[in-house]
């Protein structure tokens, strides 16, 4: 299944297990990253991964999107 999605703001504030799920539901080639916020990341550029910042309570605290 392919996604036109590049980013995914309606999954702001869910649980980021959920949100990794939803994501790779909609395309299992995507890379699904769960990161605390403020983790350090590298700045290359991948069009098939995906970062899921979480918070204290495991919920997604930015917009997914494909970096």
């Amino acid at each position: 299944m392919s996604s036109n999605h590049k980013s995914w703001a309606n999954l702001v504030g869910k649980p980021a297990d959920e949100a990794v799920e939803a994501i790779k539901k909609e395309n299992s080639n995507f890379h699904v990253i769960k990161l605390e916020d403020g983790s350090p990341v590298t700045t290359d550029e991948r069009h098939d991964r995906v970062r899921v910042f979480y918070d204290e309570n495991g919920n997604v605290v930015s917009e997914p999107k494909i970096a």
